[in-house]
């Protein structure tokens, strides 16, 4: 009975692949559209109780339908960004390579994980930047601070690699959601 054992295997695993084809997916799910527009899901079958108002939450806090103030994103903290303007220091516009990255990073600490990174491609000095909870990694991670703010100018585009030639500067003080006109300088050449 052992030299049939896997004969039998292979021929319940053929088995269940033609059932499967045969029958269909049993999940009713739609086909996928490359070109289709993102679009909100119909929460009403996972939540029958309440949908509507978590419908009429989401449309006010993008700004749609209810007259009502926008409400933060659930987990955003503060829906307040960070406004101001990255500088070069003298000297270092010349060091700016062609095809750059400019990264504004917010992080908790000044070695902590980023929170929130914008991402400026090919940049000119001077930049007005604004970066809040839309800028987030994790949308589950509040938007709120005090938060460390640094700007790095990469030239391979990839911010988690340092190499020679990268420019990058810091906020010498953690700035909470809100802050504006702030002056963030990059002025330190790796």
């Amino acid at each position: 009975m052992l030299p049939f054992a896997p004969m039998k295997a292979r021929s319940l695993l053929a088995l269940a692949i033609a059932w499967a084809a045969i029958s269909g997916c049993d999940r009713n799910m739609e086909p996928f559209v490359p070109e289709e527009k993102p679009r909100q899901p119909d929460l009403s079958k996972i939540f029958p109780a309440g949908a509507e108002r978590s419908a009429e939450a989401g449309a006010s806090a993008r700004g749609m339908g209810s007259s009502r103030g926008a409400a933060p994103m659930r987990g955003s903290g503060s829906s307040e960004r960070i406004e101001g303007r990255v500088e070069l220091a003298e000297g270092l516009s010349g060091r700016v390579p062609p095809g750059a990255v400019l990264f504004v990073i917010a992080r908790r600490g000044s070695a902590g994980q980023p929170m929130a990174v914008k991402r400026i491609a090919s940049p000119r000095f001077p930049l007005d930047f604004a970066i809040g909870p839309g800028d987030r990694l994790t949308e589950a991670v509040p938007f709120d601070g005090p938060l460390q703010l640094t700007a790095m100018l990469d030239a391979d585009g990839n911010a988690t690699t340092r190499n020679p030639g990268d420019l990058q500067g810091a906020l010498p003080d953690p700035v909470a959601p809100g802050a504006r006109g702030l002056i963030l300088t990059i002025d330190e050449l790796l």
